[in-house]
């Protein structure tokens, strides 16, 4: 970015890293954000010699993207809260303040993506009709083709007065079986399952959109392929069109 050109505040903010632009537009509501020592407003803009504080903190353009992905383990928090002691970013400890799209909660384990790349999270978090993500769960008590039937066609969830969406589901095993999902209602696969007095054990996510969990340890991250990259991005393109 040269002296004459300039960005709007939001994006500045996500391309740093810091988060999406939705989130940058709120901060900006708080007036938690400073351009050259005065608070931005929504639609302010950014140019190359512009000094920008979010809470008093300046930060700065990243100029290289890095793209991840990361086996959550079971205990970890998707969060950046540093009061929560098992929080996902001090866990990876990486560098370069990376985000996320997406949440597992503490007791599930499997795949996140991550980068410090805010167009692309911002991508991800508004796609039209949802991306497809993949799980494999087991629960306590024997299940069959009806129940997977069941969770097939929508499953009304009381707590959240919602019926979810049609889904691909199938059986692994007796207690096994496999979903895959184009929402993320809050921790929808157990409300699903406690519908019909099932409680999950274990849940993973195996796939995000083209991106796969394969056999990528717990707790490790490894980078994307440029193949992974061109694929997401078209499959974002064409979510958000």
């Amino acid at each position: 970015m040269d002296n004459n050109t300039s960005v709007r505040i939001n994006k500045y903010i996500a391309d740093a890293g810091i988060c999406s632009r939705r989130a940058a537009d709120k901060l900006v509501e708080e007036g938690a954000v400073e351009i050259d020592g005065v608070k931005a407003t929504a639609g302010s803009k950014v140019f190359a010699d512009s000094t920008v504080t979010v809470n008093g903190e300046v930060i700065g353009k990243s100029s290289k993207k890095v793209y991840f992905a990361f086996n959550k383990p079971v205990g970890i928090v998707c969060t950046a809260e540093k009061k929560e002691k098992d929080n996902i970013i001090d866990f990876i400890n990486y560098p370069v303040r990376l985000l996320y799209a997406g949440r597992l909660d503490k007791e599930s384990e499997g795949l996140i993506i991550l980068t410090n790349d805010g167009d692309m999270i911002n991508s991800m978090m508004r796609a039209r009709y949802g991306h497809e993500k993949e799980y494999i769960v087991t629960v306590d008590k024997d299940i069959n083709k009806d129940f997977i039937y069941s969770l097939r066609n929508g499953v009304y969830l009381e707590e959240l007065d919602v019926t979810t969406r049609k889904c691909k589901a199938s059986l692994i095993d007796n207690r096994t079986f496999r979903i895959i999902l184009t929402q993320g209602l809050n921790r929808q696969i157990r409300r699903m399952c406690e519908a019909f007095g099932v409680n999950v054990v274990s849940l993973k996510r195996v796939r995000i959109m083209n991106i796969e969990l394969a056999d990528l340890s717990v707790g490790s991250m490894r980078t994307l392929s440029s193949e992974e990259l061109k694929e997401l991005r078209n499959r974002l393109k064409e979510n958000n069109e």
